[in-house]
């Protein structure tokens, strides 16, 4: 009596052993959904364009297979006209950054900001023949009435969640911003990262490529405006 009592517990031992470890593959094979947000960047220069500077933002930018939105500063692109038409050209998204990059005029009045914007938007579509629809406001800040004369003209307004610091940081070398473009941009799912293509730029030319690596190693999406 004692034997079958004993290989009676053994075997319901068994069993619930069996089924224990049954339940647990079932629950190891069972989908894990997840409901992440997609991770997306974007990369966008302001000051543009510059001869040099642009156009080695280019060539990286071809390289990775990446596309970018540049905000144009029209009285600069006299002389760099193929520059502008190489950004086009290669897919790549230009808006309006201002005509003159000069704050006391441009934030003058409403009309002063009308005629800046209708100004550089006038260079690009002359050179490119493409007509601009996004901005972004030179300096940054919110402009209540100046947002209205954007939408009213049918602008999208860019804005930033993310630098690089070739702006914040006097005479900052490459490591730096790129260090600086990680740190802003950390644990954000969609980045927005400004930078700049003007010709005391070149430090953020050669930061871009390990700035994208970043983004594409940590399966980023690429987008533009």
């Amino acid at each position: 009596m004692q034997k079958r009592w004993i290989t009676a517990v053994i075997f319901c031992l068994a069993v619930i052993l069996i089924l224990a470890a049954h339940l647990c593959g079932r629950t190891m094979a069972m989908p894990a959904f997840t409901f992440a947000e997609e991770k997306e960047v974007y990369l966008t220069f302001d000051d543009g364009p510059s001869t040099k500077v642009t156009g080695s933002i280019l060539d990286t930018l071809q390289e990775k297979h990446v596309k970018a939105t540049f905000f144009i500063v029209g009285e600069r692109v006299s002389g760099r006209e193929e520059v502008l038409r190489r950004i086009v050209a290669e897919g790549h998204t230009v808006g309006v950054h201002s005509e003159t990059h000069r704050y006391d005029l441009i934030y003058s009045s409403d009309e002063a900001f009308r005629e800046d914007v209708t100004a550089c938007a006038g260079v690009i579509e002359r050179c490119t023949g493409v007509f601009p629809h996004v901005y972004r406001f030179p300096g940054g800040g919110r402009h209540p009435s100046k947002e209205a004369i954007l939408k009213e003209l049918g602008y999208e307004i860019v804005w930033w969640n993310a630098v690089c610091g070739d702006e914040e940081i006097p005479n900052a070398d490459a490591e730096t911003l790129v260090t600086t473009a990680l740190s802003t941009a950390a644990n954000r799912a969609h980045v927005v990262l400004l930078l700049h293509d003007s010709a005391s730029h070149m430090a953020t030319a050669e930061a871009l490529p390990a700035i994208i690596d970043h983004f594409l190693e940590n399966h980023y999406t690429f987008k533009t405006f």
